[in-house]
């Protein structure tokens, strides 16, 4: 019989593969808008279930037809908008120039962080007002409120997240009208938009090659202990050190990753929660209490784990148009 032969799975770009810094992920790129608005927003992950709607993908086999669609939903609690970062240019990239912080934080971020007695937000935007020739963008620092969902959490996470704008001034007058201002899902994304999702995906512990990688189960006399799954050579005589691109046994998974143009279905109000409720709640999550999205697909990470939205980075040849849902299950996460 012939031997099997395939490509490894596993791809190097995603090396070296090992355990995320954070739990709450950074992102480091932000999409140009000329409209002064967040660009971002956070959320957790309930569940997934499956809607029926019309397709209106363009040149689509089932165009104008009524099909069936996975979707994950997110509950998406308003955000708090406590801070504003701004940011200077230098040889070495961004960096950050001064913050300004809201007077009226929430009451659980005293967990999270503690300002100095004597810290001034007047003084501190006075500062920044005149250091502004220096400003090369302003960004939103950001708190979650995970006690009015269903996770079993009250600390806060706090991320930074991009603002739009044709220019640095016009970028902070809309940081300013929001700070200390809670924002809702609504404000930020539209039915239909497309977004990327980011998060840390599910964590495997340590595992070996053949499922870390993907490579394939030594045959007969190769095998030689441990039923074969391992690879056949750690490498070349020359250069005498094994290469970072030979498979070998270590963490997977609990990665950021980043998924790019997931379509936003719908987006719920928290009176439209039994909507999507199932009976008894969503298995590992509990009930969505608050503002939901649909998203068409999958997102990385488990139940409860945060994920970000952001303005797509690369939207090209997308639409936008929102689709008409006709049903949305509450069956297939029934609790007990």
């Amino acid at each position: 019989m012939a031997r099997h032969h395939q490509p490894r799975k596993g791809s190097v770009a995603f090396s070296p593969r090992k355990r995320a810094a954070k739990e709450t992920p950074r992102i480091k790129s932000w999409p140009k808008a000329d409209e002064p608005r967040l660009l971002g927003l956070a959320g957790y992950k309930v569940g997934m279930t499956h809607v029926m709607m019309v397709d209106n993908a363009k040149n689509s086999p089932t165009e104008g037809m009524e099909i069936a669609t996975p979707v994950t939903i997110l509950e998406v609690p308003p955000i708090f908008v406590m801070g504003i970062r701004a940011y200077e240019n230098t040889t070495r990239g961004l960096k950050a120039l001064t913050d300004v912080i809201s007077d009226n934080l929430n009451e659980e971020l005293s967990r999270k962080i503690s300002l100095p007695k004597e810290y001034n937000k007047d003084a501190a935007l006075e500062k920044l007002q005149e250091n502004m020739e220096y400003v090369s963008d302003i960004r939103v620092l950001i708190n979650t409120n995970p006690k009015v969902t269903s996770v079993p959490k009250k600390k806060p996470e706090i991320f930074e997240c991009g603002v739009g704008g044709k220019t640095v001034e016009e970028k902070l007058n809309f940081a300013l009208e929001l700070l200390g201002q809670e924002v809702s899902a609504k404000d930020i994304f539209t039915d239909g938009e497309h977004v990327d999702s980011i998060a840390v995906t599910t964590g495997k512990g340590f595992q070996g090659p053949v499922k870390r990688w993907g490579i394939r189960i030594q045959y007969g006399k190769a095998a030689r202990s441990s039923k074969g799954r391992h690879i056949g050579s750690m490498g070349p005589w020359t250069p005498a050190r094994t290469m970072w691109t030979v498979p070998q046994a270590g963490q997977m998974g609990y990665h950021k990753r980043t998924e790019y143009n997931k379509k936003i279905l719908k987006i719920g109000d928290a009176s439209e929660a039994d909507s999507v409720n199932p009976k008894g709640g969503f298995i590992k999550y509990g009930l969505v209490k608050n503002d939901h999205i649909l998203i068409k697909g999958s997102v990385p990470g488990p139940s409860k784990r945060l994920v970000i939205l952001r303005k797509a980075m690369r939207p090209h040849g997308k639409h936008d148009d929102a689709p008409q849902i006709n049903y949305i299950s509450t069956a297939s996460q029934q609790g007990v």
